[in-house]
């Protein structure tokens, strides 16, 4: 099937960035919106991604061939109501939410199962809304896709094409099974992230030497409980079953290490870690985005000296290279580099690594 109009319920930073990246890819694209910021609808006419905006829900949708659902799962069931009594037969339905089984019933429910594709773009920010909505926020990013039982085959196909054509990775994957897997790889890692800062929080002392010498390890483990206090109770709140069931086996592991070291069986520790570290290293290094929200960071050797920072600040801003943060690592303990530099993007970063080594710096990029 061919896709020349597409809506969008919804235009925050990822149906934003979608919208943006479709009409880069594909200019002639006609693509109508509806939002209740009108700003935003504002913002998108005026930059010429949308041909269309609406304040409401409007038979304007009857023309799309695809509808993307960007709202929280109860807005995106609401609008799905609506747009059932005004969308074409023909027109395919998608959403953009980390957690595919609630949508799923709902369209089971509203027997929409042979029109509806879930979706599940790995990328993101911690920036929200349209102004911080990128047409390259998607590249090299998987692309999870969750097919309905009764969805057609070239559905999938078109869908799978237009994903293809903004540079993302598509994956098609059942809905349960999607799931399942982000208990794992991304929901579990943010309760432990939460978890461990509340605890060293918990325990540190009145002069917060936990909190001053935190680094390292407890940094890189903890960063992504940055993330949006209300995006996870709401997470939490729809992948409830696969979140416990993955819990409980994260406890049954912990419990296992912790007897461990209890009891002194240091080759059962031993072959513990070497298992891990193993199955961590055999993690392929890409440029295809995860799960987690990726930090595009180096680390640098600096002689500690006036000017020190403020000469590569300049030699990265004379290249055009933008700096998210910057500052001195002063726990070094199992991390190279006594300056850390965070980036927006990691072409930013690969760019840093090749300047700065030209003027001889040392330079380790982060695993």
């Amino acid at each position: 099937m061919t896709i020349s109009t597409i809506g969008f319920a919804g235009l925050g930073l990822i149906g934003g960035s979608i919208a943006k990246a479709v009409r880069r890819v594909h200019p002639d694209m006609k693509i109508i919106a509806f939002d209740t910021d009108r700003e935003s609808l504002t913002a998108a006419l005026m930059d010429k991604t949308l041909n269309q905006a609406h304040d409401h829900l409007s038979q304007a949708f009857s023309q799309c061939d695809l509808i993307f659902l960007c709202a929280p799962v109860n807005f995106n069931v609401q609008n799905l109501k609506i747009l059932k009594n005004i969308a074409a037969d023909h027109c395919i339905f998608t959403d953009v939410g980390s957690v595919k089984t609630p949508i799923h019933s709902a369209v089971r429910e509203l027997g929409m199962e042979h029109c509806f594709i879930g979706g599940h773009p790995m990328a993101g920010s911690e920036k929200s809304g349209y102004a911080n909505a990128s047409d390259r926020l998607l590249e090299n990013a998987y692309y999870i896709l969750t097919p309905s039982p009764a969805t057609p085959d070239k559905s999938v196909a078109a869908m799978t094409q237009l994903i293809q054509s903004v540079s993302a990775l598509p994956i098609v994957l059942d809905a349960r099974r999607h799931d399942y897997i982000m208990a794992a790889i991304s929901h579990l890692p943010h309760m432990i992230a939460y978890t461990l800062v509340n605890l060293v929080r918990d325990f540190d002392d009145e002069q917060q030497h936990m909190r001053m010498l935190a680094a390292g390890g407890f940094k890189d483990i903890t960063r992504i409980a940055s993330s949006s206090p209300i995006m996870w109770q709401q997470i939490c709140d729809e992948n409830r079953d696969n979140l416990l069931e993955i819990m409980d086996h994260y406890m049954d592991s912990l419990r296992q290490v912790s007897q461990a070291v209890q009891s002194g069986e240091n080759v059962r520790l031993l072959e513990l870690f070497s298992q891990a570290k193993d199955y961590r290293d055999s993690i392929p290094r890409s440029n295809a985005k995860g799960g987690l929200r990726p930090a595009y960071e180096i680390y640098v050797d600096i002689i500690d000296e006036s000017g020190a920072i403020a000469t590569i600040a300049t030699i990265l801003a004379t290249n055009g290279i933008s700096i998210k943060n910057i500052g001195i690592v002063h726990n070094r303990e199992f991390q190279e580099g006594a300056l850390r530099i965070e980036f927006y993007e990691e072409d930013a970063a690969q760019k840093a690594v090749t300047h700065l080594r030209k003027f001889h710096y040392t330079v380790y990029e982060r695993n």
